[in-house]
């Protein structure tokens, strides 16, 4: 809750949260296999660690189990229909509104999957995203947000492909 004074009479006004859609990519669109990345880029898992720390993690069910477990220094906030589900350590949420509500005024990182994403979009004002910088076969993609015209890049960093691993950008998108 923020406090605004006005004439000496203070307002209690909820702050909305900063919602940051944190994604990884390939260039084809591409964001999952199988019900895991298609991927394995140690500096994108160690990048996702520090977006996300201290944050209220928002995600659908199928993403939540496909974690390794619950992740440290991070609230894990699943958004699902099922209105019986439950798993320890994990809250629940049955709409985006619900979700924020529960969220309160932490940041929120949106973790996946694609219809997640897609539903956080429209209030989201930042995406972190780590390009691949290949096309990948997957079953599960996400279109590029920059194609909207509502995104625009405000900082890229470039990784050679090494050891087998593919080339990849990080790249932060911010609402234009």
């Amino acid at each position: 809750m923020a406090r605004a004074r006005d004439k000496g009479i203070v307002v209690m006004m909820n702050k909305p949260p900063i919602i940051t859609i944190v994604v990884a990519r390939a260039q084809n669109g591409v964001i999952g296999r199988s019900g895991k990345l298609p991927w394995h880029l140690p500096a994108d898992l160690k990048r996702f660690k520090a977006l996300t720390m201290g944050s209220v993690m928002v995600m659908g069910r199928k993403t939540f189990e496909s974690l390794p477990g619950l992740l440290p220094g991070r609230r894990h906030l699943v958004l699902t229909r099922a209105l019986d589900w439950f798993a320890i350590g994990a809250e629940k949420a049955h709409s985006v509104q619900e979700a924020l509500e529960i969220a309160g005024d932490e940041p929120v990182s949106v973790i996946g999957g694609a219809d997640i994403f897609a539903l956080f979009l429209p209030f989201a004002s930042r995406i972190e995203l780590t390009e691949v910088l290949e096309d990948v076969e997957g079953d599960t993609s996400w279109p590029d947000p920059r194609h909207s015209g509502s995104w625009r890049e405000v900082a890229s960093e470039v990784h050679e492909a090494e050891d087998g691993r593919p080339a990849y950008r990080f790249v932060t998108l911010e609402r234009a």
